[in-house]
């Protein structure tokens, strides 16, 4: 059945938190080739040499441009933009009215009036519904992903990363390039091209990610490649591109705030009914009935630290009044191997197996939501569970709560859906398995730790 909009839909299927356990929708798509040699040696690639990671197709783009630009972005963003424009860069995080989260996407300032907001989709949503209701002098033009989109896209985008990836954009420049600073932007030549590029650099090493028009992709591709070989290049396909997130210690999409509540009903009934936040499924151990019980603060996901009091935007005045309350603390969630393992033994052995993990991404909803217990309490979530073949461990992202969020903590991740039973087509007949695991830093590794101001 087909849905005029998103209210549409809840109104007719009524609880959100029970048709979106339902949705027959799995994991995001990252529609990249899966391997291009293997994602183990692919996953090394960033910490040992360089990978290149296409990030072309897999998130909306959109362009917004105008003499309010700056003040549409102020409005939506809850950290600051006082003095942001050209060749910076900057993470735009939203809430609701209510001060939950919306979600985060990346902004690239292209003029003083012209930005690009990239990722997925949530927040572009968000954001083409703030410019419709005409409250500002701007124009937008929208770039959809792929999987959305029959269209080529208007630009290729690429990413080096590896402590050989600036060695290799300095011989694609023909000559030294001047250090981009975390988050700025500056301009290199690849295949005798113009490229704009990013300083960002996930894995702990120096690198860039950099884009230009769709025309240039092939050329800009294979000047990257044949240059690449001296120094052991690799291209990264999608299954090692899902871990990047893990690794970062980046929660790529918490459960969009936005189902329920009066003042949001114009905003759902503007969002088709088949939009992302429409299909987009939660799975995991963590049940409940109330959609509220997955929303999520900016303080659940250390965006907390990006609250900028000196300038009025959607959510403040319920923010400010959340500062001071007790939040649950982003940590990484380091596995017990003899858990995983016995996990994995289980659909070997006779009886109902434990859920199946896919090696390196064991991700079967868009929200996975996993329910994290000290003895019996439930402390916090654990989402986006991963395999990091250089370090021989699994791990994913968890939000606890800040009385029980102690390193080297043990905890409990129940990894499963209740009853072993669910209309997602990634989740076959099971049975609950506890996973111990140990709270670890974000970034996992001391090397990613290092890769940007904190």
């Amino acid at each position: 059945m087909t849905y005029k909009s998103l209210q549409k839909k809840l109104d007719q299927l009524g609880n959100p938190a029970e048709f979106l356990r339902d949705v027959p929708v799995g994991a995001y798509i990252y529609p990249v080739q899966a391997e291009f040699t293997n994602w183990r040696d692919e996953q090394r690639s960033w910490r040992e040499d360089v990978g290149l990671l296409d990030q072309s197709l897999h998130m909306t783009d959109l362009y917004v441009e105008g003499p309010d630009t700056i003040r549409l972005l102020s409005d939506v963003g809850i950290n600051s933009f006082e003095n942001y424009g050209r060749d910076k860069g900057k993470q735009l995080v939203c809430c609701t009215p209510d001060g939950f989260l919306i979600g985060d996407m990346v902004l690239f300032g292209l003029e003083d009036d012209k930005v690009n907001i990239v990722g997925r989709p949530v927040v572009a949503n968000w954001v083409q519904y703030q410019i419709q209701r005409g409250k500002y002098d701007v124009q937008f033009l929208r770039d959809e992903r792929a999987v959305n989109n029959p269209q080529p896209r208007r630009t290729y985008r690429f990413e080096l990363q590896g402590p050989k990836a600036w060695a290799l954009l300095e011989k694609l420049n023909g000559g030294p390039i001047e250090k981009i600073g975390f988050f700025r932007m500056g301009v290199i030549r690849i295949a005798g091209r113009r490229v704009r590029a990013l300083g960002h650099s996930f894995a702990g090493a120096p690198g860039l990610e950099f884009w230009g028009p769709w025309a240039e992709r092939d050329e800009v591709r294979n000047a990257i490649i044949e240059a690449g070989v001296e120094f052991n290049l690799r291209l990264v396909g999608g299954r090692a591109y899902g871990t990047c997130a893990a690794e970062a210690g980046w929660i790529p999409s918490p459960l969009q705030a936005i189902y329920t509540g009066d003042k949001l009903r114009e905003y759902r009934e503007w969002l088709p009914g088949n939009s992302f936040e429409a299909v987009a499924s939660i799975g995991g151990s963590f049940v409940s009935k109330r959609i509220e019980d997955y929303y999520l603060t900016p303080w659940d996901l250390d965006y907390g630290r990006l609250i900028n009091f000196n300038h009025e935007f959607i959510g403040r005045d319920a923010l400010s009044k959340l500062k001071d309350q007790p939040h649950r603390r982003k940590v990484t969630l380091e596995w017990n191997a003899d858990d995983v393992l016995a996990v994995q033994a289980s659909i070997l052995g006779r009886g109902e197996p434990g859920k199946f993990m896919e090696m390196p991404n064991a991700h079967y909803a868009a929200h996975p939501y996993d329910m994290v217990l000290s003895g019996s309490r439930m402390v916090g979530i654990s989402t986006y569970p991963t395999y990091l073949s250089v370090d021989r461990q699994w791990i994913s992202l968890g939000t606890i709560d800040e009385a029980d969020a102690a390193l080297d903590a043990e905890v409990i991740v129940i990894w499963g859906e209740p009853g072993g039973r669910s209309r997602k087509p990634g989740v076959e007949r099971h049975v609950q398995k506890e996973i111990r695991a140990r709270i670890r830093p974000w970034p996992y590794t001391s090397q990613a730790r290092g890769y940007r101001p904190r």
